[in-house]
């Protein structure tokens, strides 16, 4: 019994056939959009022979979502986010067949592939705030947290079958045989997509353009709990994220060994896949603000410890140890903020959400480079990892509301209370 409770919690799966199928969906997608991501690196690789460029295709990706990801958060909030949803995640589709076609017939410069994976990206600015007010609607609040750390199971998945598939495909078939399996992945989307209810935005919509936005903003800054679990994963990634020293930490520790440079990527996506096959831990914990700043806290402490460690083998566990932390800090966080955010603010909350999650890494990763640099791959390791724990404990010190955040009883657990 104490086993059963540990484990990832598939209720949701089996309660609502809707969530079920948009979780489908979303998860093949996921899996087809990371196939592009490793041959879109690959094609402007093999065009250019220059970092510089592939560095670019994570700008391509990024400056859309960080730009509009507002905006589009309150149209969310204006319109039927169904049909939103269907509109958006078509554009992105019809983005992967232009892929394909330019792939297949290989006579686009590499400036018209990342114009490709920025326009893509426009449309990924509205679809995932659209995505992420979905499960609230799908499915009772004492089931959010379940149905967060499946969607987070499905998106690890995809990370670590996606780029081991894309180089098998992009060696035998080439790069247009990588995007055009991720447009077909996009019709699982839309199946499941087609299959959730009308969705509006309530009874206030958003006010149009720059004032929607604003009323977006001015909740946030009025809401502590919120305010709080955004600044804890904005300052932990942008902080300690580690992702561009592995190349100089392998060369330190595995000799520069190209064999063994995935792993530290690998090692990380280990942790999180394991944190959600036992997610249960936490996603039943009566309070996920305080798990997510255990979590976000956890992180830091391991990556620390990675800077610290002389043995490769113990640094790479300690990589395994972050992962999990990092998946609890996610699925807690986004328990948190769709608890706590009334339902004609979902979309623009969670696209500041997307904003951060994507903002943070790039900063972190670039912050990591610069101290590198500057000293040691150690050194950048450890003064992030203390960074982000100084970091966690001032949110966690002046956000009691944050670290008071209850989850709703599961009602089994209210009917067994005397």
């Amino acid at each position: 019994m104490v086993l059963k409770r540990a484990l990832i919690d598939v209720t949701p799966l089996r309660s609502s056939a809707p969530f079920r199928r948009l979780w489908i969906g979303q998860a093949l997608s996921g899996f087809g959009g990371q196939m592009t991501l490793v041959a879109v690196m690959f094609q402007v690789w093999q065009m250019t022979k220059s970092t510089t460029w592939t560095g670019a295709v994570g700008l391509a990706q990024a400056i859309p979502l960080v730009a509009l990801g507002l905006f589009a958060g309150s149209l969310v909030d204006r319109v039927d986010r169904r049909k939103f949803y269907l509109l958006t995640i078509g554009g992105q589709a019809v983005c992967a067949l232009l892929l394909a076609f330019q792939g297949f017939v290989g006579q686009v410069p590499a400036a018209g592939v990342l114009g490709l994976v920025a326009l893509q990206s426009c449309f990924g600015a509205g679809s995932g705030p659209a995505s992420r007010t979905f499960i609230p609607h799908l499915l009772p609040k004492h089931q959010l947290a379940a149905g967060l750390a499946l969607r987070r199971i499905a998106f690890q998945g995809a990370m670590l079958l996606g780029p081991a598939l894309s180089g098998l495909v992009v060696g035998g078939l080439g790069v247009g045989a990588c995007y055009l399996i991720d447009a077909l992945t996009f019709i699982a989307a839309l199946y499941g997509a087609f299959g959730l209810p009308k969705m509006d935005p309530g009874d206030e919509p958003a006010r149009p353009g720059l004032r929607g936005v604003r009323d977006g903003l001015a909740f946030l800054a009025r809401t502590p709990v919120i305010r709080g679990a955004l600044l804890t994963d904005l300052a932990t990634t942008a902080l300690s994220m580690p992702i561009s020293l592995f190349p100089l930490i392998n060369a330190e520790r595995f000799g520069d060994n190209p064999r063994t440079l995935g792993l530290f990527l690998t090692a990380i996506a280990v942790g999180g896949v394991a944190a959600s096959l036992f997610s249960g831990t936490f996603t039943r914990f009566p309070r996920p603000g305080l798990a997510m700043l255990g979590g976000s806290a956890t992180w830091g402490a391991a990556l620390t410890l990675f800077g610290f460690s002389p043995n490769p083998w113990a640094g790479l566990a300690f990589l395994v140890i972050a992962g999990a932390a990092d998946t609890v800090s996610v699925v807690s966080r986004s328990t948190v903020v769709q608890m706590h955010t009334p339902h004609e603010l979902l979309g623009r909350v969670s696209a500041a959400e997307q904003i951060v999650g994507q903002a943070g890494p790039d900063i972190g990763n670039m912050r990591g480079g610069l101290v590198a640099d500057a000293t040691s791959g150690a050194a950048a390791l450890v003064s992030g990892g203390l960074l982000c724990l100084g970091a966690v404990v001032v949110v966690g010190a002046t956000t009691a509301d944050l670290r008071s955040s209850s989850a709703p009883p599961h009602p089994h657990t209210a009917a067994a209370s005397p």
